[in-house]
């Protein structure tokens, strides 16, 4: 090697260990934009000078050579999601809610944390003091058929025997008419109400505790109702979202596609 290229190599290896190359950003690690989290050395892109150790100089591509190594990018973590929540209100279409908690803060730019909170429709047919209060509602108002697997936790408070749980029946229904709000709802709970269609045939299960437990039927379900009756529905958790249906048969079990199975609430 020539007395040149030499001095060159030594030149550009006393600059890399002198920029504190093996860790410009060791200690110096920032959350967001900070500008007071600078280094000197080489940059990840290559170039030599001042770089940059904060939570946003990926984006701005200032880093230092280091960064990824001296500042790992952690993602948020999240625990599992709570129980539902009763309804807000006994005997009243309503919300209730589940929560799930941050056990790590993203850091270093990490994916942000997801929503913590859901809210769902809901309508519970009991009174704080066990009285049943079903016979109130004449419209059909119906929810996801999500939750039907939360009201099976909520079993224990039902004035049904234990034998009687699984008890029940399917209607189908085909929708006549509907709101637009159904259509434009967005909030992630209520998305489930987008794939109401007017023309489309929907199932729609009579579960316990939405039976009477004197008829044994759920409120709104067409019983006795002339093939051709226009009956009235609404969804829980936007009361702007409603419309029409006639129905077309009872059955034992449902078997329409998840978009378009429902539950009495």
């Amino acid at each position: 090697m020539g007395g040149s290229a030499l001095s060159g190599a030594l030149w550009l290896g006393l600059l890399w260990a002198g920029s504190g190359a093996g860790g410009s950003c060791s200690g110096k690690c920032c959350e967001g934009r900070d500008a007071a989290c600078v280094g000197e050395g080489w940059r990840e892109g290559g170039g030599y000078g001042t770089c940059y150790c904060d939570g946003g100089c990926r984006r701005t591509g200032d880093c230092c050579h280091d960064h990824g190594h001296a500042c790992p990018a952690l993602p948020c973590v999240v625990g599992e999601w709570s129980h539902w929540s009763g309804c807000a209100e006994q005997c009243q279409p309503n919300l209730r809610i589940r929560r799930r908690y941050v056990q790590q803060e993203p850091r270093n730019g990490g994916e942000p944390c997801p929503a913590l909170e859901e809210k769902a429709g809901c309508l519970e047919y009991l009174t704080n003091q066990g009285e049943d209060c079903g016979h109130e509602h004449v419209p059909a108002f119906i929810t996801t058929s999500e939750y039907s697997k939360e009201r099976k936790r909520r079993a224990a408070s039902s004035p049904w025997p234990s034998d009687k749980e699984a008890a029940g029946y399917c209607v189908e229904f085909k929708t006549e008419s509907l709101s637009q709000h159904c259509a434009l709802e967005n909030r992630p709970y209520a998305r489930w109400m987008q794939y109401l269609r007017e023309g489309h045939t929907v199932c729609v299960a009579c579960q316990p505790p939405a039976m009477n437990p004197d008829t044994h039927r759920c409120s709104g379900d067409g019983h006795n109702a002339d093939r051709g009756k226009i009956l009235h529905w609404e969804a829980v958790g936007n009361s702007q979202c409603q419309g029409t249906w006639k129905k077309i048969r009872q059955l034992d079990h449902c078997s329409c596609p998840l978009v378009h199975s429902f539950i009495f609430t």
